[in-house]
């Protein structure tokens, strides 16, 4: 087989990247990401596990009815029912794929599936027959691959490409290798599996000890060719292979690794923002290629080299990965064409019901806010366009509080068009509010945790509120961003209920990760 010099880009962050505590999205919210990574180039998009859940099958539906060049996958264990229904799901895609599973390590083998390497083997076989009946686009995956025998990986490898895998996935699915240990398991695989010449081999690392982008880049060296990844690395427990520190590794050290992909690189950063924006995950400053300081210069010493050759201290252009340094900054004056004509430009493409109510909310914020920059536009759009269906909604908030009286928060909320109000106080102003909403809406969640950032620089900022709540086992994140950060709070408390309502409504099935 001729050598491949594109590696082909998985994105998971609808499958893998949805399982973070809290990150669950519902149809809309899925369809505006894949929407974006479609643009974003990836080459195969996991959509879900259309098995878990009938809102994950939807969502999985009317994605492979929308994309128009990116591969779908659908996620499915190793059953017959789990492949009829990701095979229902995604039939209508461009180019369908079936992604199945199931472990091979002598651990998960004994003590979760209590199963023997021959009937591991069997099952293996059996499904991917049953999917290539279906279509010839097969994934097969190994659970826990990086702590499985090498040699009965390459058994079932053999296997079940004879069987009619056209692609073989390696996972660190706990994220124990070491980048030289995985290398040489990925060439060893390469090499000892007689006919791996006729499928393509991928590899799937997560990031329990920080070295899921490592070990990704040493299974490329040794031979995988396609990547398996999220936006912002997102994903259970530390997460997974972020897809941008690989796709600019391969960017922007060509001469180490002589690969392409088919990223449109300048699409990176709006989609992490949008990413972040939807699932509530905030995205940390010293984070690479995307965070707040990816490309920020404080030391003298420093400043003074970027001025006189950004290359000193920058090894890629911010413009590469589509941060504008030169934002256009708009306000109370600026029109809806030239709010339109910017959104487009951030990589959002608005329909004219979506652009009217984030209009609405531009010129609102405009009255109370000299400057309009990008983050505050982002948070328009996620507050008026990419909010989940809405339970809860607020109409109005007063609150008393100083140091010499006792906090009162007075609030009006809309349950399923139901005007209700009330008045309590609290240890704080925000305390105070979260005790009204909490007795208007009779929730019994509990707050896990509360954060604040400002938006931009000023007094002015926006603050952005990131709350997370936990109810009968569920985890949902909610967001609000407002001048006023009591204000913020209230969004953000009740866009985290509203999450959780969603969630109760369409409970996903936990999921083993790859």
């Amino acid at each position: 087989m001729k050598q491949q010099s594109e590696i082909i880009i998985f994105d998971t962050t609808l499958r893998d990247g949805e399982q973070s505590p809290g990150a669950s999205m519902n149809q809309a919210e899925k369809l505006r990401i894949a929407t974006q990574l479609e643009k974003l180039g990836v080459n195969v998009m996991e959509a879900g596990f259309p098995a878990a859940s009938e809102g994950d099958f939807k969502a999985v539906q009317a994605i492979a009815k929308t994309l128009k060049t990116s591969q779908v996958a659908a996620l499915c264990r190793a059953d017959e029912n789990d492949i009829k229904l990701g095979w229902e799901a995604i039939k209508d895609a461009v180019n369908p794929r079936i992604h199945t599973f199931i472990a091979t390590s002598e651990l998960h083998m004994k003590y979760k599936l209590d199963m023997g390497p021959d009937k591991v083997l069997e099952r293996a076989v059996e499904s991917v027959k049953f999917a290539a009946s279906f279509t010839d686009n097969v994934e097969f995956s190994a659970e826990d691959g990086s702590r499985s025998d090498k040699d009965f990986l390459c058994r079932v490898f053999e296997a079940v490409i004879d069987a009619g895998a056209t692609t073989i996935n390696l996972p660190d699915t706990v994220g124990y290798a070491i980048p030289e240990e995985f290398e040489e398991l990925v060439k060893y695989v390469k090499t000892n599996t007689p006919n791996m010449d006729k499928a393509v081999l991928s590899v799937h690392c997560h990031n329990d000890l920080g070295l899921a982008t490592s070990n990704t880049l040493s299974g490329i060296q040794a031979g995988a060719r396609q990547v398996e990844v999220t936006i912002n690395g997102i994903g259970e427990r530390a997460g997974n292979t972020s897809l941008e520190e690989v796709v600019m590794a391969l960017h922007t050290r060509p001469n180490f690794f002589p690969y392409t992909t088919s990223i449109d690189t300048t699409r990176i950063y709006p989609t992490s923002r949008l990413v972040s924006m939807i699932t509530g995950m905030l995205i940390q400053p010293n984070r690479a290629v995307v965070g707040a300081n990816a490309f920020a210069h404080e030391a003298g010493i420093h400043q003074d080299g970027i001025l006189k050759n950004p290359m000193t201290y920058e090894i890629m252009k911010p413009e590469t990965i589509g941060l504008n340094k030169n934002n256009l900054v708009l306000g109370k004056h600026s029109g809806s064409h030239a709010l339109n004509s910017h959104i487009l430009e951030m990589g959002y493409n608005l329909s004219k019901e979506e652009l009217d109510i984030v209009f609405k909310k531009f010129k609102h914020l405009a009255d109370r806010k000299k400057n309009i920059l990008d983050e505050d536009i982002e948070a328009l759009i996620n507050e008026g366009v990419l909010r989940s269906s809405e339970v809860f909604s607020l109409e109005y908030i007063h609150v008393l509080s100083g140091n010499t009286v006792l906090p009162t928060a007075s609030v009006k909320l809309n349950i399923n068009g139901r005007p209700v109000q009330g008045a309590l106080e609290g240890n704080g102003p925000i305390d105070a509010v979260y005790n009204i909403i909490s007795k208007l809406t009779c929730t019994k969640s509990k707050l896990l945790r509360f954060t604040i950032s400002a938006l931009t620089e000023g007094t002015d900022a926006q603050g952005e509120v990131t709350v997370r709540l936990q109810e009968d086992g569920i985890i949902a994140l909610g967001k609000g961003a407002d001048p006023d950060i009591i204000t913020a709070s209230a969004l953000a408390y009740i866009n985290g209920l509203n999450r959780l309502e969603y969630l109760k409504e369409n409970p996903v099935v936990k999921l083993e990760n790859l």
